[in-house]
């Protein structure tokens, strides 16, 4: 999806587009940052198994690509990236997706063990996004603020974010899809962590989607949808809603769906199909000044 922007419209909305060859822009003491970088070299990806404690790595690792929405006045940021996620996996340790050809399946394991289908080979990840604080260090020196009372904390509500305010005709100031990471599952299917943000002059908007295909056993989708809208006279709110959905392809093919269904290669389409196993919807309110 490519998005031409009128400078015009940035320029009516208050944003300013980023410099030094940074791909993003500033609106209403924001800044919105994506970098879209090439896979990891073999040698970082070594550095990063052994933080991980892990010899099984996805195909295609984008480790230096992220997208970063920083509140100026807060020092406050919030992220995403590919290790975070990773480590939500290594934590999260979902049994192996059991498939009549995985055995034969060559997995990333070091050439010289045994090849054990032991592991979550799928990647998938409860990752819903990383924040970060930067604290001013004159005022926790002076006592005004300490680190225990600055910790942000995401609290249950009954909020919705108005998907249907989303769709409205306003333009589009900032638009961009990062991929985390991706593995084909040797040729059997689909794992894949992309984020994608867009930011209109009243608000930005963002999609971290965990997609999982495995061809004859199961369909994952993890959707974590954020909004915030912006208001310079308060401390912004942002709603997170994430939403888990799963089916196997023998449930799907009972409710009368064919297994070579286009729409299982489009999760967008297919999403309307599986059953949601988990929904819950947060809201964290920027602190004012840290």
């Amino acid at each position: 999806m490519e998005v031409e922007v009128d400078e015009k419209e940035l320029k009516s909305a208050g944003a300013e587009p980023l410099t030094d060859g940074r791909h993003g822009l500033r609106i209403h003491g924001w800044e919105i940052e994506s970098r879209k970088r090439s896979i990891l070299k073999s040698s970082t990806l070594e550095l990063w198994e052994k933080k991980l404690e892990t010899y099984h790595m996805p195909e295609m690792v984008f480790g230096d690509s992220c997208l970063a929405l920083k509140h100026f006045k807060s020092g406050f940021t919030i992220h995403f990236n590919a290790f975070d996620a990773l480590v939500g996996w290594k934590k999260e340790a979902l049994p192996p997706v059991e498939v009549p050809a995985a055995a034969q399946w060559k997995f990333r394991s070091k050439p010289s063990q045994q090849i054990i289908l032991d592991y979550d080979y799928t990647f998938t990840t409860p990752y819903c996004g990383s924040e970060t604080v930067k604290f001013d260090a004159d005022k926790l020196e002076g006592g005004e603020i300490s680190k225990d009372t600055c910790n942000l904390h995401w609290e249950d509500c009954n909020e919705k974010i108005d998907v249907v305010a989303l769709a409205s005709k306003e333009p589009i100031l900032f638009y961009d899809e990062v991929v985390l990471y991706e593995d084909e599952l040797a040729d059997s299917g689909v794992s894949l962590l992309t984020v994608k943000v867009r930011v209109m002059p009243s608000c930005w908007f963002l999609l971290l989607r965990f997609w999982l295909r495995v061809d004859g056993a199961l369909m994952r989708l993890r959707d974590t949808r954020m909004h915030c809208a912006f208001n310079d006279n308060a401390s912004p709110t942002i709603l997170r809603e994430s939403c888990w959905r799963e089916a196997t392809f023998q449930a799907l093919s009972a409710k009368g769906y064919p297994s070579e269904d286009a729409a299982y290669n489009d999760p967008s389409i297919i999403s309307q199909r599986l059953p949601v196993i988990m929904h819950k919807t947060q809201k964290l309110k920027v602190p004012e000044n840290v």
